[in-house]
Parts: C-alpha cells; sequence; structure tokens
C-alpha cells in the first residue's frame, strides 16, 4: 500500500487527538483586510449602480412624455383627418 498522507492520524502518546497549530498572524490579517477590500468593492459597486439608476430617472420621464405627447398628437391628426372626410373609425379618448 503507498503512503498518503491525508489517512495519517494525528495523536498524542496518551490517546488524544492532537489539536492543529494555527495559521500564523500574518496571512490571518491578510486574509481579513482582503476580505474587507472585497466587500468594500462590492459595496462602491452597489453605490455606483444605484447612481446611475437615479440620474435615468429623469431621462425615462422625459421619453415617457414624448411617447403621450407624440401619441395624443397621432389621434389629434387622425381626428381631424376623419373630419374631412378621411378615415372613419377613430379611436376615442375615455
Amino acid at each position: 500500500m503507498a503512503y498518503d498522507p491525508r489517512l495519517q492520524i494525528d495523536m498524542t502518546p496518551d490517546g488524544r487527538f492532537a489539536t492543529p497549530a494555527r495559521a500564523p498572524i500574518a496571512p490571518r490579517i491578510i486574509a481579513g483586510a482582503i476580505l474587507i477590500a472585497v466587500a468594500a468593492g462590492a459595496l462602491a459597486f452597489a453605490a455606483f449602480a444605484l447612481w446611475i439608476a437615479l440620474a435615468l430617472i429623469p431621462v425615462v420621464i422625459v421619453a415617457v412624455l414624448v411617447a403621450v405627447l407624440t401619441i395624443r398628437f397621432k389621434i389629434w391628426q387622425a381626428r381631424r383627418r376623419a373630419s374631412f372626410g378621411g378615415e372613419r373609425y377613430v379611436a376615442r379618448r375615455p
């Protein structure tokens, strides 16, 4: 049977399992700093996305206003043509 380090059991002479050594302090600090940096980056990205969405609200309002005015103008033109003997059935506003 070949040697496999995963199958090794680390026990003390009195039969207790040995506790694994903790990682040194420097790698733990670095891992914490990386975790904080990733969280800060995600928060910054979310804030930027929210800022873009809020900045587009006036653009959407203007686009809706232009669409409503265009539809009303087209209906007005169709009614005007109908009154001069053009199309017979024109949608009425409720």
